[in-house]
């Protein structure tokens, strides 16, 4: 029930998409949306857009205001998949979003509350990523108020029983 930010850690495959919706679909934001967002399936510019939205007019192609995922997921939950893969000047944007609760769309200059959870992914070592200067430790230590580490299934046999048995009947 509670409204921390969650870390999910794990090789990729583990299901942490999975445990992200399962965090959402049991906590007090239920029903209200989930939004997903992976963040190396975007150029930087793009994401910022997708994550921000933007106005009409910010940029060649910006032909109407268009809402981003921070708005999309007022009162629910945003899901950052891939979030080690995040550009250093977006993860300064991104740390002031978590503070201020409040974003900016490209090209506006209007203060937009936002209400969201943050649960984010990474298949990399944010710890790692840190030392190296890769990572932001401010949003390291913001991210990670709660943290959950998914195992591979090489080192978790007892669910293979379970995970046929799923596919069996889904297929």
């Amino acid at each position: 029930p509670s409204n921390a930010s969650i870390l999910i850690e794990g090789e990729s495959g583990t299901g942490k998409e999975l445990v992200a919706k399962s965090i959402h679909y049991n906590s007090l934001r239920k029903n209200k949306p989930l939004i997903a967002v992976n963040c190396s399936a975007f150029a930087e510019t793009l994401l910022e857009s997708e994550l921000f939205g933007h106005e009409k007019g910010a940029f060649t192609g910006a032909v109407a205001m268009k809402k981003g995922r921070f708005e999309m997921s007022d009162q629910g939950s945003l899901f950052l998949d891939e979030i080690g893969e995040l550009p250093i000047s977006l993860q300064v944007k991104l740390l002031r979003v978590l503070q201020e609760k409040t974003i900016e769309r490209v090209g506006g200059t209007l203060s937009i509350p936002v209400d969201f959870r943050l649960i984010a992914a990474t298949n990399k070592n944010l710890e790692n990523e840190v030392k190296k200067g890769s990572f932001r430790e401010d949003l390291y230590y913001r991210l990670n108020v709660v943290k959950a580490v998914i195992p591979p299934l090489r080192d978790r046999s007892e669910d293979i029983p379970l995970l046929i048995r799923h596919f069996i009947n889904k297929f």
